[in-house]
């Protein structure tokens, strides 16, 4: 059984490897930071904070805290967009990473990735985890991903730079 401490360094040691796999720059943090590493998605970089997802039947669940003890017992710390610009969770059960921008979940205790639909069917507020995917967040593996501003000012994905560098 790991401990936590071993859980944690198992999760950044995969997440930085799939990013890695996926032609991202990846650097860890030398000093004491909110965030676990930094990814290069040129011309943005991005501070990561990495989690142990544990799978619970058709559901991963992605923490949203870290917990420290201090003299009156054990401290609950959430993180902020002041703290980090995303999370990636690795989830060992399904040997998948998974890249989850804290803008669309500040203010979270945990995040729900759904791998399959609920029984009673209900589709709004799903989190898929699929979508959230490092190859659906993050590109394709061997393309470096940068993130650009179309003119509408929305967020799109290109490959490696130059555009078109990368040969299948």
């Amino acid at each position: 059984m790991l401990t936590t401490d071993q859980k944690g360094a198992v999760a950044e040691l995969a997440i930085a490897k799939a990013a890695a796999d996926f032609g991202i720059g990846v650097w860890g943090s030398l000093t004491v930071e909110r965030y676990d590493l930094i990814f290069d998605l040129r011309p943005r970089l991005v501070r990561v904070q990495c989690k142990w997802a544990s799978r619970h039947g058709d559901v991963i669940t992605v923490p949203c805290h870290r917990n420290r003890r201090n003299r009156n017992g054990l401290l609950r710390q959430h993180y902020s967009p002041e703290d980090i610009d995303a999370y990636a969770a690795y989830c060992p059960e399904v040997d998948r990473c998974y890249f989850l921008p804290i803008e669309e979940f500040a203010n979270r205790i945990a995040i729900l990735l759904r791998l399959r639909p609920t029984r009673n069917n209900q589709a709004l507020r799903i989190n898929w985890a699929e979508d959230y995917e490092f190859a659906a967040r993050l590109g394709r593996p061997g393309a470096v991903a940068q993130l650009g501003e179309r003119r509408a000012g929305s967020a799109k994905v290109t490959g490696s730079s130059p555009v078109g560098s990368i040969t299948d």
